[in-house]
């Protein structure tokens, strides 16, 4: 459509990590891992451009040796967000462009959930979007399953670690929602948020998002069908493998 904005996708990439140090590089059928993120981001006809944002030489070296375009930012960001932010800074894109973080540990990622990522920012007023999928019961117990619940008009009213809505006795079953950690802001938005210090029910969840909502600042929800299948340990990536193979069938 004529008035949506131009989307840039950074994916944010860091060697150091306590559960999989040396991640990014881990070979997935034949590849390392920032390759496979790219490759599928890179397919998406919405996107004006496809980016890897890293602080490590190793990663920036591969992703020039698989023509993977990169940028080398700073070492001390807390998280992924802020080295998302320093990267549209050095493409300088313009203020009312949309930047796309992609979790750099999802090899498999669909590139449907990005269309539906992007498709709220037809209307003006959206500043930030994310995805969110149905949960079965057992799996809201999880507290590395981020949990999240709506407002009538889709937007986010909360995110936490625990199980929400809470279910009282002889009451019919109630719905969860998980939170899948893929997000688009408009950059005056991102730029706006980088400025704000950890909020208190941020750090309380550790959940960055929750720093958007302490601030007023509404983050449109999408549902989606698809799964996320995010690499946190080593042991995981047999499970993607066997995804990517299944894919190809």
């Amino acid at each position: 459509m004529n008035n949506r904005p131009l989307f840039y996708a950074i994916i944010p990439v860091r060697y150091a990590s306590t559960r999989f140090p040396g991640k990014p590089l881990a070979r997935i059928h034949g590849k390392p891992m920032f390759w496979h993120v790219y490759q599928r981001t890179s397919k998406n006809q919405m996107l004006a451009k496809t980016v890897l944002a890293t602080d490590d030489d190793r990663i920036f070296q591969a992703a020039r040796e698989y023509d993977v375009p990169v940028l080398m930012t700073g070492g001390r960001h807390r998280s992924g967000t802020e080295r998302v932010f320093e990267a549209a800074q050095f493409l300088k894109i313009a203020p009312d462009s949309v930047v796309v973080n992609i979790q750099g540990d999802e090899p498999a990622l669909v590139t449907g959930m990005i269309d539906q990522l992007l498709a709220p920012f037809d209307r003006q007023e959206v500043q930030v979007s994310t995805l969110a999928r149905r949960l079965e019961p057992p799996e809201a117990d999880r507290p590395d399953v981020v949990k999240v619940v709506l407002a009538r008009d889709g937007r986010a009213l909360y995110f936490s670690r625990s199980k929400i809505p809470y279910q009282h006795a002889n009451q019919t079953a109630a719905s969860y929602l998980g939170h899948i950690g893929l997000y688009a802001y408009r950059y005056q938005t991102l730029k706006y948020f980088q400025s704000l210090g950890p909020g208190r029910l941020e750090q309380a969840e550790k959940l960055e998002q929750l720093r958007l909502l302490e601030w007023g600042i509404p983050i449109d929800v999408v549902l989606t069908q698809h799964r996320s299948h995010g690499v946190d340990r080593p042991e995981d990536l047999a499970a993607v493998e066997r995804i990517m193979i299944e894919e190809q069938a």
